[in-house]
């Protein structure tokens, strides 16, 4: 059956999303083999439209452009998108790295790109709700000089009369293209270095400060938090939010994986992206990739 045409029940489109989970990817990394995978390839009905000696990555490829489609449409398709379009698009791991699930106040951001500035994309795909979209949109502010939401059509004209006029709009189209309806103002001066120091770890706001040549104090560990903390809220909020980005570019870069993900099934670089594995746990994760179908279901 061509995936054209193939309809997914509630329980199988269950299944389809929860292929791309870190758990499961964890997992084929670390094993080599996922019993997960071969349960989850027969409860989503992928097996119809794939052969036995196709790849898992065939099958991992099939669930992606199901879960395109506008019905089907959850979180990770937008992660997905973000990362082929902007970060591996318009940036590259050489000059931009990549936060997901980034905590801000009592929020979590789905997808943060520093690059030369702060952006943050907030995902409202079809299947999700707005209840809280203000109260993220306002964590957001204080730590992102840029804040996006992206959606699909139907939260559209909601989103548009809910967030304030300095917030980017953008539509995952039915292409899988990113429009932007509404661009966002890049605002580095509205952050606050409070909640910039509560966002990012302990060392990163060590290396924020000495770039600011304020002294570190040599204190025991339990002093040092709140010592950091009341060095760190002196800095104006343009010192904090540009210290952020230089560090954490650094820190958290994403460059030691280009060769790895590039050697990935595009379906899957997404999430080879945001699950941290070990480095030497790459070689099984891409074999894994590579094994029939047929075999891969005899990991139950």
């Amino acid at each position: 059956m061509s995936l054209a045409y193939k309809v997914l029940e509630n329980h199988q489109l269950s299944a389809v999303s929860r292929l791309f989970s870190a758990s499961l990817i964890r997992e084929l990394a670390r094993k080599g083999r996922s019993p997960i995978f071969a349960r989850l390839a027969k409860e989503s009905s992928l097996l119809e439209v794939t052969a036995p000696q196709d790849p898992v990555r065939n099958l991992f490829d099939s669930a992606f452009s199901l879960l395109k489609r506008k019905n089907y449409r959850h979180e990770y398709i937008y992660k997905a998108a973000i990362t082929h379009k902007v970060l591996l698009g318009t940036h590259s791991l050489q000059t931009a790295v990549m936060l997901n699930e980034f905590r801000v106040c009592n929020s979590k951001a789905d997808s943060v790109i520093l690059n030369g500035t702060s952006t943050v994309y907030e995902i409202k795909s079809e299947r999700d709700s707005l209840t809280r979209l203000e109260q993220q949109i306002s964590s957001y502010r204080k730590v992102f000089a840029k804040v996006n939401i992206i959606t699909g059509e139907n939260h559209l004209n909601s989103v548009l009369a809910m967030v304030p006029g300095d917030v980017g709009v953008l539509l995952l189209t039915d292409r899988f293209q990113i429009s932007t309806i509404r661009e966002a103002i890049d605002s580095p001066n509205r952050t606050i270095p409070e909640a910039i120091f509560d966002s990012i770890q302990l060392r990163e706001a060590k290396k924020i400060l000495k770039k600011m040549n304020i002294e570190i104090p040599k204190l025991p560990n339990t002093q040092m938090h709140e010592a950091l903390r009341k060095r760190f809220i002196t800095l104006t909020p343009s010192e904090a939010h540009d210290g952020m980005v230089q560090v954490l570019r650094i820190t958290r870069s994403l460059l030691p994986l280009a060769e790895f993900v590039s050697a990935l099934p595009h379906s899957i670089q997404a999430a080879a992206l945001s699950t941290p594995l070990r480095k030497q746990d790459h070689a099984r994760l891409l074999e894994a990739m590579g094994t029939p179908i047929s075999e891969a279901l005899k990991w139950m």
